[in-house]
């Protein structure tokens, strides 16, 4: 008898329009959560707005709605319909984008970014949940990675929409056509994507969430690999939230420029996103071994931290954006692996949920927290090394990548016995 796990319902060409409809899901989704960055100046200006208030509406806020309300709607999917979820989750964040435009004071914002945030909350769980009923496990890393491919491409939308909409039309007009998209999208997914059939449904009087967690918490492969992924969030966050502050200050480039590269270094992070979950499908199908899932971004992060040290250390410009341009690459890597090991590591009908708890950790440590302990580091090395306290306080928050690849390591080592646990208990 086939395995629950291989079986892949539908029609290649059904499956892969299907895919096509969430990765456009998750690119309205990144494009939404990212164009607030670029609008802030407009925005601060308008409001006279703090800096702690611009990084409060832009990090925890977000951070702690969109992690917190992840496992109940997740919960959610997992004992309903996924793509009603799905759907009316991306219907709700995009109205919440449109009413940013429509807020009169700095109240009134805030509120519409955390309906954006729980919007979004909705977004990736139930989306791995059909990915990974749509397509075995042989072929689930690419599957994933290609929606994965949502966050550099609707980020590199959010960059030149946010940028230029804002000079075009001013920064309320903006979020309104940025959230329009999104309502046909979800149009989109509520009727013409088939809701699969699962290995093994769970009804709702049965359902019980609190143990679904205690299964996935079970798992040491999971736990390693939610780590992992948590320490490298945080320098993909913590970092990032200071990038275009350092090339501004450190080497005297102009917002306009920083915007223009980090653009180019989106898509050359989809590729690395891509490659990710494509290497590790290859190298698991050859060798029969399900540990490259975790070993291949174990050792991208690894690789990558070198890349970070050459671009906040060396003095010439062109050898910085090189470094940033290979470490985008390396840091993408892990998106693919990493969600495709969370729908195998548990079974079929607690997927969302193993999506959401990842997500849920990656977003607390790493976007909730590693802008902040970038600030503390730098503040910190302000009396030691007065204007390059910022640089070492990047090469330290990189060192974090260290701690994420020896979880990874570690996840490998039983990730193979888990995932046949996973198979026994669907």
């Amino acid at each position: 008898m086939a395995d629950a796990l291989t079986v892949e319902p539908y029609k290649p060409l059904y499956r892969n329009y299907v895919l096509f409809i969430l990765f456009l899901g998750y690119v309205v989704n990144a494009l939404d959560r990212s164009i607030l960055n670029i609008l802030m100046p407009a925005i601060q200006e308008e409001f006279s707005l703090s800096y702690t208030q611009l990084g409060f509406l832009g990090g925890i806020a977000f951070a702690l709605f969109y992690a917190t309300c992840g496992i109940p709607i997740a919960s959610l999917a997992d004992r309903t319909s996924r793509k009603w979820i799905l759907s009316g989750s991306i219907a709700f964040w995009s109205i919440m984008t449109a009413f940013c435009g429509l807020a009169r004071n700095f109240p009134m914002l805030l509120a519409a970014r955390i309906g954006t945030a729980i919007g979004e909350a909705g977004g990736s769980p139930p989306s791995h949940s059909l990915i990974s009923d749509y397509f075995s496990l042989k072929k689930r890393g690419t599957a994933l990675s290609i929606y994965a491919l949502g966050v550099p491409i609707g980020g590199m939308i959010g960059l030149y929409l946010g940028g230029h909409g804002n000079d075009w039309w001013g920064w309320r007009t903006t979020f309104i056509v940025a959230g329009l998209p999104g309502l046909i999208v979800a149009f989109l997914v509520a009727f013409t994507v088939k809701e699969p059939k699962r290995a093994a449904p769970t009804s709702g009087k049965n359902y019980n969430p609190l143990s679904a967690l205690k299964l996935v918490t079970k798992r040491p492969a999971f736990l390693h690999m939610g780590l992992a992924a948590a320490m490298h969030a945080l320098v993909w966050y913590g970092a990032g939230n200071f990038n275009s502050v350092f090339l501004v200050q450190t080497h005297s480039m102009t917002t306009s420029q920083v915007g223009t590269w980090f653009a180019s270094f989106a898509l050359v992070g989809a590729f690395g996103t891509f490659f990710g979950g494509f290497l590790s499908d290859r190298l698991s199908q050859k060798y029969n071994d399900e540990r490259f899932y975790m070993l291949v971004p174990g050792a991208s992060v690894l690789i990558g931290v070198p890349f970070q040290f050459l671009s906040y250390l060396h003095p010439d410009p062109n050898f910085v954006m090189a470094g940033f341009a290979i470490n985008a690459f390396f840091a993408s890597v892990f998106f693919g692996p990493s969600f495709a090991m969370a729908q195998a590591l548990v079974p079929a009908s607690n997927r969302a949920l193993a999506a959401s708890l990842l997500l849920f950790i990656q977003t607390m440590i790493g976007l909730g927290i590693g802008p902040l302990i970038a600030g503390i580091i730098s503040d910190a090395l302000v009396p030691a090394f007065q204007e390059n306290a910022l640089r070492y306080a990047l090469v330290a928050v990189a060192l974090f990548n260290i701690w994420s690849g020896v979880h990874y390591y570690l996840a490998s080592r039983t990730v193979r016995e888990d995932i046949e646990s996973a198979k026994a208990e669907s």
